[in-house]
């Protein structure tokens, strides 16, 4: 328990470290993992090579492949709350809270919290001219690029009752803002998952094998760049925490071996005194003993120990380092010991 009181500092750290660093290998070893599939992914034209593409793949599956298309609706497309010109697919409407908020050490920041969020969304394909492709769950995407179409911000106009309130809350309103974001009707954009052929036709979804799907306005080139940057940052990341974890546990086995050795120092002391005073225990005993005075154990030195609480003098010091349990004439248990000075 000493110990660990003088190590909570570096166990503290360690643990946080190991934390942080355990989550940076995870996302890089994902992010390799994606890296490699998309580097590794074929780009697709939406045309009639795309059937003779796919029949090469078992089961007419391709497991990662990049196609580029227009959107197009499968039926009645989503209208713009606030603009009627403006039609989509993909509908997402988020309200944020703005405040000024204080921190822990004292300052106001500006803080942003998401109240409401909310996604409509119709089903659609990527065309080109005559060929189509289905999108399948596509919210499930890790990367939707959206257009902004609306974004108002209403700020609040606090009197002085809400003033000394956020005073001592520490929480002032600043306001609240609206904002819708579609994926418009028409947009050029890149898809990147599985593509599969079924009954009703080609059909691009998230990959089984826990890739992520995309549907970006970005390139494959530039996607790679933004992965290889991600990677970049983790490999510094992970440098950065693997150097504090092995400082931490350097400093913990310092400490220890330090503490080891103490304790080693110790003990050697001890039982150098222990041997002195046995030495100066045999140089000053009574030689001429009778045999009721001798130890029973040993029944060479004189006895000096009692036992409580059954009261028995019988054992001499030597003796009574190595008996712990029980009196070796009454088998009661021993509880204490005390030096017996017998006149």
């Amino acid at each position: 328990m000493d110990f660990f009181s003088e190590i909570i500092g570096e166990t503290v750290i360690l643990g946080l470290d190991s934390l942080i660093l355990g989550f940076c290998v995870k996302q890089l070893s994902k992010c390799k993992h994606i890296l490699n599939a998309l580097q590794s992914a074929p780009v697709l034209d939406i045309d009639s090579t795309l059937n003779k593409e796919i029949n090469k793949y078992p089961s007419q599956v391709i497991p990662y492949v990049v196609i580029r298309g227009l959107v197009k609706p499968l039926g009645n497309p989503i209208t713009s709350n606030y603009n009627q010109s403006v039609t989509g697919v993909i509908q997402r409407l988020t309200i944020k809270e703005h405040v000024i908020a204080r921190t822990s050490a004292g300052f106001w920041s500006d803080q942003t919290r998401t109240i409401h969020e909310v996604f409509n969304s119709t089903p659609f394909v990527l065309s080109n001219g005559k060929y189509n492709i289905e999108v399948v769950d596509a919210l499930a995407a890790e990367l939707l690029d959206l257009d902004v179409i609306s974004d108002k911000f209403e700020p609040m106009s606090p009197g002085v009752i809400d003033h000394v309130w956020g005073f001592f809350s520490g929480v002032r309103q600043r306001g609240l803002q609206t904002m819708e974001e579609m994926l418009r009707d028409g947009s050029y954009i890149t898809a990147i998952g599985e593509l599969s052929r079924s009954s009703s036709g080609l059909k691009i979804q998230p990959p089984r094998d826990g890739l992520p799907l995309y549907l970006t306005t970005a390139t494959k080139s530039s996607l790679l760049k933004r992965l290889a940057s991600s990677r970049d940052f983790l490999r510094v990341l992970i440098v950065v925490f693997g150097t504090v974890a092995a400082l931490a546990s350097a400093r913990v086995l310092y400490k220890y071996m330090k503490k080891r050795r103490r304790r080693e120092a110790e003990q050697l002391m001890k039982k150098q005194l222990a041997a002195g005073r046995r030495e100066r225990r045999a140089n000053t005993r009574d030689k001429n003993l009778s045999e009721v005075q001798l130890c029973v154990v040993c029944t060479e030195n004189p006895k000096e120990i009692i036992l409580l609480p059954c009261g028995h003098v019988c054992l001499c010091e030597d003796c009574s380092e190595n008996i712990k349990d029980k009196c070796p004439i009454c088998r009661e248990r021993i509880e204490s010991r005390a030096p017996a000075f017998i006149t």
